[in-house]
């Protein structure tokens, strides 16, 4: 398997985000619409943005191995500079509580078992569904 280069993170964009159920969380996570993609490396790509009760707002850009079972930041977004780039390697999706938000984007959407999603339409689609339609889509 050879990674694809990143495309660069879109302008954040706060409105129109799709949620990510995340139970138990303190802080609410959305998936950026325009910004989720799948490359030739069969990586989704996407902006997930996390926000508190009290107002604050983080970003980061995200890609997910759904063969791998891996997630990798490629940059954060800070107010007053911008897109950061994150140095950073692959790292399990699993038994990892700083990216429960991610498990959650691959199991509601970006990955199919252990394949990608087959666009980023469906994607968002998927992310977008009642539980009980992910689950129908899953046998289909």
């Amino acid at each position: 398997w050879q990674e694809a280069a990143a495309p660069v993170p879109p302008a954040l964009k706060l409105d129109r985000l799709v949620p990510v159920d995340l139970p138990r969380s303190t802080l609410r996570f959305g998936v950026q619409p325009d910004s989720v993609s799948i490359g030739q490396d069969a990586v989704v790509r996407y902006v997930v943005v996390a926000s508190s009760s009290s107002g604050a707002v983080n970003a980061m850009y995200e890609g997910i191995r759904c063969e791998g079972g891996q997630v990798k930041v490629y940059a954060r977004h800070h107010p007053d500079t911008g897109w950061t780039a994150a140095k950073g390697d692959w790292q399990s999706i699993h038994d990892n509580s700083a990216h429960r938000h991610s498990l959650a984007i691959a199991r509601n959407g970006a990955c199919i078992g252990r394949g990608t999603n087959t666009s980023a339409a469906r994607v968002l689609r998927d992310l977008a569904a009642p539980v009980d339609e992910r689950f129908q889509n899953e046998r289909r």
